[in-house]
């Protein structure tokens, strides 16, 4: 008999949402087990830095998280409202509103309330240990094994179902032995460096595209954050979570293009330097916010890992590669991510069937959710990478329509196909080259979503639909580096 039912690796948010999602779907009958590499006084932290992110999330998101799981977010772990998302063109000159209401979490009280709320659950707890293996039985995964890391002491433990939530870089995704439909390795362009400071500051200049205490706002620029964004989210009137992420071949050539020799850390202290609105910044002594006011990360910026199940395994949140591929935010897809894995894993024991084929409506139940329109982003933002300042300025003052800005509030990708009706209105062959290129994302985004929503009903059809997706996939990327070179 194994020790546990459920163990879930990783106390992140992404962790703590499939326990809670598997004691409410299962009347709190099972044994789960969270394990986290962190002491208790800092549950699920990213790394030593602390719980290193954005801290932004989607209303929509926690409430489904909270329609699924029966648990509900509040004050203090809820630190801000926000009306949405604002995107400024490099210029300043265009901006783009999407996500919709939303919150800015405090990363720190929010694990303890998630390990409070855990606990009354009868979900157990396990910290300081670092996890480095799976266990193996009868061709599937079987429990995990790893060592305190005060003593050094041999951690072993068995579960009929484990839950890999433990990051980006997970070591036990690069230990899986009875499958092959996992991807264990990530490609670099698909993956940013980022960082940010949490600061109280004095009000500068009033200027709604420097900081705005109703909007998150991301600025497109590609020689101060190349390939990726920078960011100026409100905690407060005063209080703002800053930063920027950068694609760090790309932060290479702008190095090369520029003479300059900047790294992250380099161009998020100019980003806040140059920030009119923010004057006297100084880094938060808040108590939630005590080791957690800066810090460097590394975000994954693709489609979701192509299974995110084995036998006796599952994968979510960051471990999956879940972040949006547009904006890099990880937190709303690894709420229902973890909603619905719970569900899944609570189902499949239930059935006593842990195998692949039992957890595998996981797949298509995340899919079917949010999973179908990520490729397409990552398209999506493959283009816009390759793309100039000048670029970006013109595209975003003349290609984008009302309905692409709606499908943009929603997370996808914009409809760009009607671009040929334009002709020899598009200024420069620049321009006429960008404007290919979004009306082919826009043909490869409706293939792919079609695509993933006949994401296979078993395993048994899996490697064709793989083979497909690659496929068009590696295709694509060619076409659009002929585009733009």
């Amino acid at each position: 008999m194994a020790d546990y039912d459920v163990i879930v690796a990783g106390g992140g948010l992404a962790g703590t949402v499939v326990a809670q999602s598997v004691a409410r779907h299962s009347g709190q009958s099972l044994r789960v087990l969270v394990v986290d590499r962190s002491p208790r006084h800092m549950p699920g932290s990213k790394n030593v830095a602390g719980w290193i992110c954005g801290d932004a999330v989607s209303r929509e998101a926690v409430d489904y998280m909270s329609e699924k799981t029966g648990v509900r977010w509040g004050s203090p772990e809820i630190e801000h409202t926000v009306k949405g998302v604002m995107a400024f063109s490099p210029d300043r000159q265009t901006s783009i509103p999407f996500d919709g209401d939303g919150y800015m979490l405090n990363r720190q009280l929010l694990p303890e309330r998630q390990n409070e709320r855990c606990a009354g659950m009868g979900i157990e707890f396990r910290f300081g240990v670092s996890l480095t293996d799976l266990l193996h039985e009868g061709g599937a995964v079987a429990g995990v094994a790893g060592a305190d890391t005060a003593t050094r002491e041999p951690f072993r433990a068995t579960a009929r179902i484990v839950v890999d939530a433990t990051g980006m870089t997970s070591m036990l995704r690069g230990r899986l032995r009875c499958t092959d439909k996992i991807e264990r390795r990530i490609d670099r362009r698909d993956v940013e460096s980022t960082g940010r400071h949490i600061m109280y500051f004095e009000q500068g200049e009033e200027d709604a595209s420097e900081f705005d205490p109703d909007y998150c706002i991301i600025h497109l620029d590609q020689d101060a954050a190349p390939g990726g964004y920078g960011w100026v989210f409100p905690k407060g009137r005063n209080k703002v979570n800053i930063g920027l992420g950068v694609e760090k071949t790309l932060l290479g050539a702008r190095n090369r293009r520029m003479g300059r020799s900047d790294g992250v850390s380099d161009l998020i202290s100019e980003y806040v330097a140059r920030n009119r609105a923010v004057r006297n910044p100084r880094l938060s002594a808040d108590p939630g916010d005590s080791s957690n006011a800066t810090g460097n990360f590394q975000v994954s910026v693709r489609r979701q890992n192509d299974c995110l199940v084995a036998g006796g395994y599952m994968l979510v949140g960051d471990s999956a590669w879940m972040p949006k591929p547009l904006d890099a935010g990880g937190i709303g897809p690894a709420l229902v991510a973890g909603a619905i894995a719970g569900r899944c894993a609570a189902r499949a024991l239930e059935a006593g069937d842990a195998s692949e084929a039992g957890l595998w409506a996981y797949n298509r139940e995340f899919v079917n959710e949010y999973g179908y329109k990520t490729a397409g982003l990552e398209l999506f933002r493959r283009l816009i990478q390759s793309l100039t300042n000048e670029q970006i300025n013109y595209g975003m003052r003349h290609f984008l329509g009302n309905l692409d800005v709606e499908s943009i509030s929603k997370g996808e990708h914009p409809d760009f196909g009607a671009l040929g009706r334009l002709g020899m209105i598009i200024r420069g062959a620049l321009n006429k080259k960008l404007a290919e290129g979004l009306r082919f994302t826009t043909r490869q985004n409706r293939w792919l979503t079609s695509h993933y929503y006949a994401y296979p009903e078993s395993p048994e059809g899996f490697a064709e639909w793989r083979a497909k997706l690659h496929g068009v996939l590696d295709e694509s990327n060619e076409r659009l580096a002929a585009f733009m070179n």
